[in-house]
């Protein structure tokens, strides 16, 4: 009996698997069935006549005809949130970033961010200050004496945007990012200004006076220098909606700021220990973000002090470097150190005193659209003709270069790349840089300016045209410029000045 369960459970067994064997079989063949069959279906009754992207990101469709001519839309590559992602891509970033925009705009836009949040915190705290300072919550105080004290605070401002902005005003757009940093520095002083001018009752009013011309000129370098900014991020001519995505981004960052102010306020009101260790805490992050968003910046254009840079390597090492290289270098605290000040689209009148100053200047680019003097061994001017280029701004500041480069070496040894070309007109033959040069140097010593002119000159006619395509292979802008010309032109026959002069 024993035996006879067994086998009889045995067979149940063998039964039941079978069965189940025989079943999945039958559901494999059907599933297998059912597959060919609707890749059969899809192959005879839908065909891809289209499929797009939106810019560089995951976000596609696929458009799909049937059998009876409709056609059907669907998405493909998306990822979960994508809406979501793709609604605040389209609210805070420009319209088909990030091929829309220069590759440092998120770099910078992160920065720009952070030092926004941080200089919102501090102007609570300088606003919490004025307002203490102004007599709210002192009885004895009265809002007509408020009222004055904020006329002339803003009067003041008012005054010092105007001057500031008719004595610096073209060069903001020239170094971007110095006065960018600079804007910020003048911003924090002037918030430290309203924090300690409650100490000093009796001259709260001039000191909050300055702080408001402080303000001022903080609001007319850093607008002028972000339109500055906002033109280099722009890389479709779409310069309206950077700004105003910027504007956006701003916009909530101060309110994020906003809402973290309600919080500090009530915890600072008195507690004066806490509101200076707030400030030196935030003015140093904002500094440090500051001075990161601006050397993360890569400008394509030529400055003069992006310009002092390459000519100095390019006669170095005979290599132009490529804009992040020249950005690395380029000075954001202070002015770029040069051994000459040059200035271009000066008049006539500063380069000329005596008809033979005329007779060295014709001799030294007779057929160029410039003519370089120098006055001092210290200045360099540059007369621009009516009809020069951006290209005759760039070689005629490149000459000047080059004398700044053996005026700044005089002292000590020259170094000259053997690859940068050199020509000895009267030998009608090839000589060594570094011998060019030193004559150049020896003229320099004994102060023959108009003799060192016309000898830069021959040497910029030769080395100029290996470096012009240095900088178009390197990658930099050279059909327009930012070297901050003055509007003095003047004019004559350049094919035949010797004979024909009009100034």
């Amino acid at each position: 009996m024993r035996i006879r369960k067994e086998v009889k459970g045995y067979s149940q067994h063998g039964v039941r698997s079978a069965c189940e064997s025989v079943s999945l079989a039958s559901f494999s063949t059907t599933i297998l069935s059912v597959s060919v069959r609707i890749s059969a279906l899809s192959d005879m009754g839908e065909k891809t006549v289209c499929e797009e992207h939106y810019g560089s990101e995951s976000l596609q469709q696929r458009y799909t005809r049937l059998d009876d001519g409709t056609i059907v839309k669907r998405s493909i590559g998306g990822q979960r949130f994508s809406s979501l992602v793709q609604f605040f891509r389209s609210v805070f970033l420009p319209q088909g970033y990030p091929e829309s925009v220069s590759d440092d705009y998120l770099s910078y836009q992160i920065w720009d961010t952070v030092q926004a949040f941080c200089s919102s915190i501090t102007g609570t705290l300088a606003t919490q200050a004025v307002l203490k300072g102004v007599g709210v919550g002192d009885e004895t105080a009265t809002a007509a004496g408020a009222t004055i004290t904020w006329i002339l605070k803003d009067g003041t401002g008012m005054l010092g945007r105007i001057l500031f902005a008719w004595l610096q005003g073209t060069s903001l757009d020239c170094d971007a990012k110095r006065w960018r940093l600079f804007a910020d520095i003048v911003n924090d002083f002037s918030i430290f200004l309203e924090l300690v001018a409650p100490a000093f009752p009796l001259f709260f009013t001039g000191i909050v006076c300055v702080a408001g011309v402080g303000k001022a000129i903080v609001g007319v370098s850093g607008g002028a220098t972000r339109a500055a900014l906002t033109m280099h991020q722009a890389r479709r001519d779409n310069m309206a909606d950077v700004s105003a995505k910027d504007g956006s981004q701003e916009t909530l960052v101060n309110l994020m700021a906003l809402l973290a102010g309600l919080v500090v306020t009530p915890m600072v009101a008195d507690n004066p220990l806490l509101t200076w260790f707030l400030f030196f805490v935030f003015t140093c992050l904002h500094l440090f973000a500051n001075y990161n968003a601006v050397t993360c910046v890569v400008m394509e254009t030529l400055n003069q002090s992006r310009l002092h840079i390459l000519v100095s390597h390019y006669l170095r090492t005979g290599v132009v470097l490529n804009p992040a290289q020249a950005n690395v270098q380029e000075p954001v605290v202070f002015a770029q150190k040069k051994s000459t000040r040059i200035k271009l689209g000066s008049p006539m009148s500063s380069i000329i005193q005596r008809a033979t100053d005329l007779d060295s200047a014709i001799h030294s680019n007779s057929e160029g659209r410039y003519l370089l003097g120098m006055p001092t061994l210290t200045d360099i001017n540059i007369v621009l003709h009516q009809e020069s280029s951006h290209l005759d701004f760039i070689k005629s500041c490149f000459q000047a270069e080059i004398i700044d480069y053996v005026i700044e070496h005089r002292f000590s040894k020259l170094q000259v790349h053997s690859s940068v070309p050199c020509y000895d007109n009267q030998a009608h033959s090839l000589i060594p840089s570094d011998k060019a040069f030193q004559s150049m140097v020896e003229q320099a010593n004994h102060k023959a300016l108009w003799e060192l002119v016309d000898s830069s000159h021959e040497v910029a006619a030769q080395v100029f045209p290996s470096f012009h395509a240095g900088l178009a292979h390197a990658g930099w802008t050279t059909h327009r410029t930012q070297l901050g010309p003055d509007e003095w032109r003047a004019s004559w026959d350049i094919h035949g000045l010797s004979d024909k002069k009009s100034y």
